[in-house]
């Protein structure tokens, strides 16, 4: 099967990253050297659907993203260009594995700053290896830390991003869902701002879901996404009213070992109030319990739903057309900072 030639423009981008920051010089040669390796691999979704070596389970795989990508742009406005147009067989679980960390007593996770995304609020490394040793590093300087996999990313258009292998054991909703989300990052994206540009992302992703499964006559999947939603937002509540408890106890004039105390016990609430709300559903609740539950942890579920309320009622009042959302959310993203924030508090009825 034909790869995709290396194009000039990755490789100035590629050696551009690499060189931007001699004090990083590690970490930017392991994210340029990651990011070749999927250039490299890319193939044309066309072709390996052609070959006679592909499965029949992976040919039905991209017949679905070639049938969301046509999707994502006739009807939801998104880009349209090379991105998720080929396939990528990177033979490994997750492409990269992504590392936050958070203060002992705060919420606010720390921010790494990036010639091309900007400051975000993790760092991202294409082996396991160099994540935990990082996340180390940091635990030793008194972080609490998370280290979660990642299947799939978004260079916002930098690069002509492929479907990768490790998306292809995903069922139809998660799939389309990451798709959308991803393909949303190219849309609005703010230097400096993770949660809103991945709220805004998983509003797109929710939106463009009901629709696609619409469209395609699927009412059963269309409840099974509902059904994950509503459980989502049950968890999200649980980790909301833990979160408001714990700025409240670290906000507050007591022993460092005392808070301490008082934040284990939280968590340990939390722990357990997640833990009940899984089982009831008829999910495995090892996924929360699995990593221990800190600031690092709370902080990255936040990234993806703290702005969340706010983008719906955005959606809401633009009666779903997805264009009047898009350029709502621009108009946000103009905003200072503090204003962006009282507004997106407004549009949330807080």
């Amino acid at each position: 099967m034909r790869r995709y030639d290396c194009i000039s423009r990755s490789t100035r981008f590629l050696i551009l990253v690499a060189l931007s920051a001699a004090s990083s010089g590690c970490y930017y040669m392991q994210a340029a050297a990651g990011q070749w390796e999927l250039t490299r691999k890319r193939e044309p979704i066309a072709e390996v659907i052609r070959d006679g070596d592909t499965s029949t389970e992976l040919k039905d795989r991209l017949l679905l993203v070639q049938a969301a990508r046509q999707f994502s742009i006739d009807e939801l406005a998104l880009p349209d260009n090379k991105s998720y147009r080929s396939y990528a067989d990177i033979e490994r679980e997750f492409v990269v594995w992504n590392v936050i960390a958070a203060p002992e007593f705060s919420l606010e996770a720390r921010q790494w700053c990036f010639p091309v995304a900007g400051c975000v609020s993790y760092r991202g490394y294409f082996s396991k290896d160099a994540a935990i040793r990082a996340s180390m590093r940091l635990a030793r300087d008194g972080y609490d830390v998370a280290v979660g996999g990642v299947s799939a990313y978004s260079t916002l258009g930098k690069f002509s991003d492929p479907v990768l292998s490790s998306m292809m054991t995903w069922d139809d909703i998660q799939l389309v869902g990451v798709l959308f989300h991803e393909l949303a990052h190219q849309v609005l994206y703010i230097k400096g701002d993770s949660g809103f540009n991945e709220s805004f992302a998983t509003a797109v992703e929710e939106f463009g879901l009901e629709r696609w499964l619409e469209s395609n006559g699927r009412p059963e999947d269309i409840e099974v996404y509902r059904q994950r939603r509503h459980l989502r937002q049950d968890l999200m509540a649980l980790v909301a009213d833990a979160r408001g408890e714990l700025r409240e106890i670290y906000a507050a004039a007591i022993a460092e070992d005392e808070m301490r105390r008082m934040k284990a016990a939280r968590l340990e609430r939390l722990a357990a109030g997640l833990s009940t709300t899984l089982t009831r559903a008829g999910r495995d609740p090892s996924g929360w319990s699995n990593g221990e539950l800190n600031n690092a942890r709370i902080a990255s579920v936040t990234l993806y739903e703290g702005w969340l309320p706010s983008f719906r009622s955005m959606l809401a009042r633009c009666e779903g057309d997805i264009r009047c959302f898009y350029a709502k959310a621009t108009e946000l993203s103009r905003l200072e900072a503090a204003e962006r924030e009282a507004r997106l508090l407004a549009l949330a009825g807080r």
